[in-house]
């Protein structure tokens, strides 16, 4: 028995009249019994509602003070901060990392050494330890000079004017990020299957090309979620920079708390807006991940909106929802 008397008609299917078919087209799907489910579904509602109601009605956590301050000014002008040390240590790092993962990489045993031990040095020292390190550069060197080595310099600066707060939180967050992102980008590259080195040599491609057009476009699909973490790890990371009276955001809570004596509402304030700012960056990783799973598979993952629509009952279905379930009838 087959079923190729059956008849698609829009979203439905026309059973036939008589015959077994017809008998299973009848039947009726039950889903399992599952208490578990139920009962841990029911107690986490419970922890829910009790967290929320504590959070609203208890006192403790001062709301007026905390709405008060949540975009006072001298809070956005640090926010703005944060947001500014993130860029600097992101795009700086991971430019440095890309350099010492290729030098791991690379058939050098001098660069090849370095850049191990480059990793190790930077992910051995804690960034607090790296930030007060370059914070007091000047006590170790007054002035630096660019020149010849053993020789004449060329250029000779106070270190004062030349690494500043600002400079050695950059510097610091930079550095430190560039050792474990030579880690994810060489984890990357090297998950590509080398035979495709081999036949784009075979090819004559030259090998900047080779990197640029044919490992970097499939690696991002490993670095991406790594890569992800470390931003998001940075962004909060940056808080440690208030160990040299640096305004980020972090900081400048502390600052207003020891005015006041709010600490629980000013560190609600900045625990917020590393909330708000971690949910941006997760829904930018989404997409971006989105993006390069292009080449992947030929169906896109459903974005969150789509899943929701999908998961309410009676939902209206877009134009590409239907193209979408037209084409998987096709294929079956």
């Amino acid at each position: 028995m087959t079923f190729a008397s059956f008849r698609a008609t829009g979203d439905a299917v026309e059973a036939p009249a008589r015959g077994p078919a017809a008998e299973l087209v009848g039947l009726r799907r039950v889903s399992a019994p599952r208490p578990g489910r139920w009962l841990a579904s029911a107690v986490l509602v419970v922890l829910l509602l009790q967290f929320t109601h504590g959070l609203v009605t208890n006192p403790g956590w001062d709301w007026p003070v905390f709405w008060q301050f949540f975009t006072e000014h001298s809070i956005m002008r640090a926010l703005g901060l944060t947001l500014e040390l993130t860029a600097y240590g992101t795009l700086l790092g991971f430019a440095l990392g890309l350099v010492v993962a290729l030098m791991r990489l690379s058939g050098s045993p001098l660069l090849g050494s370095v850049g191990w031990l480059y990793v190790w040095v930077f992910r051995s020292v804690p960034l607090i330890v790296q930030l007060l390190f370059w914070f007091n550069l000047a006590y170790l060197y007054d002035r630096l000079s660019f020149g010849v080595p053993f020789g004449p310099a060329f250029l000779t600066v106070p270190t004062m004017h030349l690494v500043g707060p600002m400079g050695a939180a950059v510097l610091g967050l930079a550095l430190h990020q560039a050792a474990y992102a030579a880690e994810i980008i060489r984890s990357g590259i090297i998950s590509v299957d080398r035979g495709q080195l081999e036949a784009a040599a075979a090819l004559g491609i030259p090998r900047r090309r080779q990197l640029s057009r044919i490992v970097l476009p499939q690696a991002m699909r490993t670095i991406l979620p790594n890569a992800f973490n470390e931003l998001i790890s940075l962004l909060k990371g940056t808080s440690i920079v208030s160990v040299m009276a640096l305004g980020d955001l972090f900081y400048q809570t502390q600052v207003i708390y020891g005015r006041n004596g709010r600490v629980v509402a000013l560190v609600m304030v900045a625990t917020v807006w590393y909330v708000i700012l971690t949910g941006l960056l997760s829904v930018l990783q989404y997409y971006v991940e989105r993006h390069f799973a292009r080449g992947e598979s030929r169906a896109l993952p459903p974005t969150p909106w789509q899943r929701l629509r999908g998961a309410v009952p009676g939902a209206a279905r877009g134009p590409g929802s239907r193209s979408a379930a037209g084409t998987g009838r096709a294929a079956r």
